[in-house]
């Protein structure tokens, strides 16, 4: 069977890409911008790429056209598609109903922590020696690909809230049909398709509605907008972590570089590992109890996050030269600005924290945050904020409110020189959900790294 994916350089859509080849299909596709290191990714997997939207691409015609979310109408390829008659589907309905049908899907949904929550589950599994399948949001550091097949039963996804396509308004998480869930937290985002955190929720009780009862959704305890959720009606078993529940977790470090897992009161579990921050602990415990309705033990899990790698972008560590450590990190809402940096501050209380941040998200050019974004910084010593001309909005109040210095500036250059013009010991926080026009590149090289 021919398909051929309209916007194949995403990373859903990519990554479904290896996962359709891998299951014998025959996978063309084209995007409008064809570049590494997804595009070397694909047709290393044997996959046919074109550069841009000609209908020409769909001629002879595929079996099958699988439509990415990025895509609408107008699109000359789309609209051939559609006065032709050729049969189409969403990437979230292919993945449902051609690679997961007989699953047993765990899928990690929440506004923040999907991609490292769904990671750290993926690699307990593959400890315990159960090979899981895999479509992940990003490349976590044991796999070193973003999604797989694998051979037995279960298989982890990363169950995001954006919309399926232009055809189909639910989120992507709708299609899934999990066994396991875990509802991390909920907050106001994408304001270029939600009107409200209403409107989210909606979408998240419409994922609950497909949880079988014999099916467990895992939630934190005291997240109202989940509460919220479960009370227009919830059909499955629920477990619920965290301070007065039966399961909890126990900082063992001001950074939660170890903890101990509760049950009952009872120490059951010791996670000693690499990263930090609360808010990886609690990703932790969502992915150690998903792994126990899998099969594996608390204590076997926890043994296998000593040995988790992290994931690409989140907190990448990417050099250090002269005095200065340099990480990439995907945070792109105040929320996970606030975690990030509260993590790094607890490992050490005393180094200068250097923030650099670009408002890239279409939630963030509408500035729908704009009035959380100063506090937001409250960890660091210093932050910088990027100016593009495209923003739409002033930072200058953001600046002026901001609780630590803070300047804005428009161009990645006078970034660099700002950064470099107080040398190390230091800790550089590139915080950005796209490329920063090479900013990470280009100050490794100045750098020396």
């Amino acid at each position: 069977m021919h398909i051929h994916i309209l916007g194949i350089c995403g990373t859903f859509m990519g990554s479904l890409a290896r996962l359709a080849a891998e299951a014998g299909f025959r996978v063309t596709g084209s995007d409008e911008n064809v570049y590494p290191p997804m595009s070397d990714q694909l047709r290393e997997a044997g996959i046919e790429l074109v550069e841009g939207y000609d209908p020409g691409q769909l001629r002879p015609a595929p079996d099958l056209v699988v439509v990415g979310n990025a895509l609408s109408r107008g699109n000359p390829a789309v609209e051939y598609m559609l006065d032709t008659g050729l049969d189409y589907t969403s990437g979230p309905a292919f993945l449902a109903e051609r690679l997961l049908r007989g699953r047993w899907v765990l899928a990690a949904a929440g506004t923040h922590g999907k991609t490292t929550t769904a990671s750290m589950l993926a690699w307990i599994l593959e400890a315990a020696g159960l090979t899981p399948g895999f479509l992940i949001g990003g490349v976590p550091g044991n796999f070193g690909v973003s999604a797989r097949a694998g051979e037995g039963p279960f298989f982890v996804v990363e169950a995001d809230e954006y919309d399926t396509a232009f055809f189909d308004k639910r989120s992507k998480f709708v299609h899934y049909r999990p066994r396991t869930a875990i509802l991390n937290n909920l907050e106001f985002d994408h304001a270029d398709i939600f009107p409200d955190l209403e409107a989210i929720q909606r979408q998240f009780h419409h994922l609950v509605r497909t949880i079988p009862g014999s099916g467990r959704i895992i939630l934190p305890a005291q997240e109202p907008a989940l509460e919220q959720v479960l009370a227009m009606g919830c059909w499955s078993e629920v477990e619920r972590f965290g301070s007065g529940e039966n399961l909890s977790m126990e900082p063992l470090s001001a950074d939660a570089g170890s903890f101990r897992v509760c049950e009952g009161g009872r120490a059951v579990a010791r996670v000693e590992w690499s990263l930090t921050g609360l808010h990886s602990a609690h990703n932790a415990m969502a992915a150690l109890l998903a792994a126990r309705h899998a099969g594996v033990p608390l204590a076997q899990g926890a043994e296998a996050l000593a040995d988790f790698r992290g994931v690409k972008r989140r907190m990448e560590l990417l050099g250090e030269a002269r005095g200065l450590r340099v990480y990439d990190d995907f945070a792109h809402h105040p929320t996970a600005i606030a975690t990030t940096l509260d993590g790094l501050r607890r490992r050490d209380a005393q180094r200068r924290i250097l923030a650099v941040i670009e408002p890239r998200s279409n939630t963030m050019r509408l500035g729908a945050h704009r009035a959380r974004l100063a506090d937001s910084t409250r960890a660091a010593s210093e932050v910088i904020w990027y100016q593009p001309a495209e923003l739409g909005w002033s930072l200058d109040d953001v600046v002026g409110a901001s609780p630590v210095p803070a300047t804005a500036l428009d161009t990645v250059d006078a970034i660099i020189e700002r950064v470099l013009a107080e040398p190390g010991p230091a800790d550089v926080v590139i915080m950005s959900n796209g490329g920063f026009n090479g900013l990470h590149q280009r100050l490794m090289e100045r750098l020396g790294g």
